[in-house]
């Protein structure tokens, strides 16, 4: 059974930094697409860093220059460094993966194709 499960979400002021986790269990993911997304209610689900084949990365415009993501194969885990947090940046964040490999620009294109997404943590800035 495939499981995703998030954690390091919080609040923090503007200008703040966090580190979110994603432990990825039940079959391993290496070498295959996965992200980062966020959803604010009433908006759709926003790609907003993604990881592909050889750990080429692909981030949205908006975070560009201040979240980082990255892996770690042999903990199966992924990571999402934010840094410079503004209060648009307030969501809640889903990690997601699928067993499609592509580079980062083509990976989790089509929200409604990915196979795996975790439960969600919530990400609250405060100006």
């Amino acid at each position: 059974q495939v499981q995703l499960v998030e954690s390091g979400g919080g609040s923090v002021q503007s200008g703040g930094s966090l580190r979110l986790s994603c432990v990825l269990s039940g079959y391993n993911s290496n070498g295959y697409c996965r992200g980062w997304f966020r959803q604010v209610p009433g908006k759709e689900r926003e790609r907003v860093a993604v990881i592909g084949v050889h750990g080429s990365t692909s981030y949205a415009g908006s975070v560009k220059g201040r979240f980082t993501i990255s892996q770690d194969n042999a903990k199966n885990t992924l990571y999402l460094q934010m840094t410079s947090l503004k209060p648009d940046d307030t969501a809640i964040y889903y990690c997601a993966a699928d067993m499609t490999s592509y580079s980062g620009d083509f990976c989790l294109r089509r929200v409604d194709r990915i196979n795996y997404w975790g439960q969600g943590t919530q990400v609250t800035v405060s100006s």
